[in-house]
């Protein structure tokens, strides 16, 4: 050990992968500083590690299940952007793999902007099928924000290139001949309904970028759209655009 530098020791502790390790265990005894804080880092990141490992397979009690009763093609769905007064409302529909493997994905409300656009990326080379499911604002006004939900999300099942036999849902429940499960907090408890949220969240969120672009003025790229103080002072000062839920009440009331 003493003729290993304290560099070498970091390149051979980024590749062990257990805590029983004999090489783990010989740095454990090495009385350098240096050595005993690189073993103190990576037992830190072992022991984050396995947390979202547990966390990961503990989300797939549903999939699981589903298997078990004999389906394979299962979609989660979930929606991002019912409560913005701007902007469209988006769903995903997302079959992923029986062997996936992401630790660490949760709730796109749950991830950082960096953390989304990771997974986003995960998601699709894990994933058998992806669809999404887009309604915009004139729609949403003609049929409710609700209604609007359950639109976007049969149409990102539509957009599925595999049709799947099972869907775990957020909270919600769809008039399909589709045999499903709809889970309270699902983005949470659900691996295939927190891969859907992330790609609804990453899809929305660049739509509202673009439209920053031709509406400067309303900043949509710091709120996406939901009714911060920016941008509430900003509808009273310019009005409302072609992106706007007229009937939405803060909107309805400029009209």
């Amino acid at each position: 050990m003493m003729q290993l530098t304290t560099k070498e020791i970091q390149d051979r502790l980024s590749e062990i992968k257990s805590d029983k390790d004999p090489f783990l265990k010989e740095c454990k005894t090495d009385s350098r500083k240096g050595v005993q804080q690189l073993v103190q880092k990576w037992m830190k990141k072992y022991e984050q590690d396995k947390i979202l490992q547990q966390q990961f397979y503990s989300m797939l009690s549903y999939e699981r299940s589903a298997h078990n009763n004999g389906f394979h093609l299962i979609a989660g769905i979930d929606e991002v952007g019912r409560g913005p007064l701007a902007g469209p409302v988006v769903a995903a529909a997302v079959i992923l793999k029986e062997e996936c493997y992401m630790p660490g994905l949760n709730d796109s409300k749950k991830l950082s902007a960096p953390m989304r656009e990771k997974f986003f990326n995960l998601i699709k080379e894990n994933a058998q099928a992806i669809g999404i499911g887009i309604v915009a604002p004139e729609v949403i006004d003609q049929i409710n924000i609700y209604e609007a939900t359950k639109l976007a999300m049969k149409n990102a099942i539509k957009e599925l290139e595999i049709q799947p036999n099972f869907l775990l849902l957020d909270a919600m429940k769809l008039e399909l001949p589709i045999s499903q499960e709809s889970i309270i907090k699902g983005d949470t408890k659900s691996v295939s309904i927190a891969a859907s949220s992330v790609i609804a969240k990453v899809t929305r969120d660049r739509i509202m970028l673009d439209i920053a672009k031709q509406f400067p003025e309303y900043s949509f790229d710091q709120h996406m759209g939901y009714g911060t103080k920016y941008h509430l002072e900003a509808l009273q000062k310019y009005g409302v655009t072609v992106h706007h839920r007229k009937s939405f009440a803060p909107v309805k009331e400029l009209l």
